[in-house]
């Protein structure tokens, strides 16, 4: 214990003597959950909370034009704007002013939309009717125009710059309002071929409702934030971010002749590595800690919500201590392989961006493609990630988390497994 005691005290005097590399370590990762956890709070806002400025030009006219801007202008958070420079849009306009990017979007109502589905509606509802004989049956000329109705198509204009899910998202919203107003119409049309003095009010209040629930094991159904999606993501990439000077402190060791004293000195080679991952694993808790308070306490003074860890800490605490002996042995394995710290310090900060991209930190892993979901299945943070999220937002047990942090031990083994071997060949060599 003394020796590994020592060794251990050896490690911090090394880190110790980088203060800069050493305020490096803790000061990126807690930069980086303050901002992208700002980031997706002022996304989310942006979307539910935010009025969106839509450009619409009424080439119609009609009917429909002017229902769809009635419910254009009912929406909530919606701006409707129909003219520039106190001129009626023109379809040129409004696309020359989304493709400079001052508006995001832009709807085209087209000519004669109004007209068209009038008469098709009538139409189709007289068919209905005759088939009742409350109307009389259709002529062969009704039903040659029949057949020349064609879906007549509102343009909408995006600004380039905006993201496939912006647009789908609007597209549904659209496509969700239209076909509203064609339920409305094509409701009016029967009531007026059926005469009826009084509306039935079938279309008064809503049939069906939806009710958000997030199913959670014990849990109450609150809807996650972003706060509770960052905090366990960017801790796990605090964590592994200790590969960078864990191996660069192995490197400064070959090169400086430090390991050659080591070697004949009575100590082992496992003591030796014990220090390191001692050392280290204290280091990851630090960081563990760190992380949570910023999430706790600073969170709260820049608009966002605090992190609350409650019953689920010492879960988090065996994630965090599994998921650093993970990168600890990933750490050593590329200290030992890597011959100067130009190799060590690139390698080792690309591959842990490789591994976080890989294992949902910046994106989820269910938005990937399928090739890139089965490629994350590999990744340790993936696993770190799965483990957290089981326990932070569907209140997992020790047994849910289990098979995550058997793969994280695992990884750990095989890497520290490969340091050894290699260091052992090297040395015989």
């Amino acid at each position: 214990m003394r020796k590994l005691s020592v060794s251990a005290y050896k490690e911090v005097l090394l880190l110790l003597r980088d203060w800069g590399g050493l305020a490096i370590l803790f000061f990126m990762p807690s930069v980086l959950i303050i901002t992208i956890t700002l980031i997706q709070e002022s996304t989310f806002k942006a979307v539910g909370e935010s009025t969106l400025p839509i450009l619409l030009v009424d080439e119609d006219r009609g009917e429909i034009g002017r229902l769809v801007a009635d419910n254009l202008a009912e929406a909530p958070n919606v701006q409707l704007i129909t003219e520039a420079n106190g001129q009626r849009l023109s379809q040129a306009d409004a696309s020359k002013l989304v493709s400079d990017g001052k508006y995001q979007i832009a709807i085209v109502i087209p000519e004669g939309i109004s007209e068209e589905l009038n008469g098709k509606v009538a139409h189709n509802v007289e068919r209905i009717l005759g088939e009742f004989e409350l109307t009389a049956p259709d002529s062969a000329a009704q039903r040659q125009r029949s057949e020349q109705w064609e879906a007549k198509e509102i343009i909408i204009y995006f600004d380039p710059a905006a993201g496939q899910a912006f647009r789908n998202a609007t597209k549904n919203n659209i496509e969700k309002m239209l076909s509203k107003v064609e339920v409305e119409k094509i409701y009016h049309v029967f009531i007026d071929q059926m005469e009826l003095e009084n509306d039935p009010g079938l279309l008064d209040g809503e049939i069906i409702t939806f009710k958000e629930t997030i199913a959670q094991k014990g849990g109450d159904g609150i809807i996650p934030n972003a706060v509770q999606h960052n905090v366990p993501a960017w801790i796990l990439f605090g964590i592994f971010f200790i590969v960078v000077p864990l191996g660069i402190n192995l490197v400064k060791e070959k090169n400086l002749g430090t390991y050659i004293r080591l070697q004949t000195s009575p100590v082992s080679y496992s003591v030796v590595l014990g220090g390191k991952i001692v050392t280290y694993t204290v280091i990851c808790f630090i960081q563990f800690a760190l992380m949570l308070l910023i999430a706790k306490y600073v969170f709260p003074l820049i608009g966002l919500i605090a992190f609350e860890p409650g019953d689920q800490l010492p879960l988090m605490i065996l994630i965090a201590f599994v998921a650093g002996l993970a990168a600890i042995g990933l750490g050593i394995l590329i200290g030992t392989v890597a011959e100067t710290q130009e190799q060590s310090a690139p390698f080792g900060a690309i591959f842990v961006i490789i591994l976080a991209a890989l294992g949902g930190v910046w994106v989820p892993t269910f938005i990937m493609p399928e090739v890139m979901q089965k490629v994350s299945a590999f990744s340790p943070m993936n696993w770190g990630i799965s483990a957290f999220y089981d326990v932070i937002l569907r209140n997992g047990t020790a047994a849910d988390i289990a098979w995550p942090l058997l793969f994280l031990l695992l990884f750990f083994a095989a890497t520290l497994l490969a340091a050894i071997l290699y260091h052992k060949r090297h040395q015989a060599n």
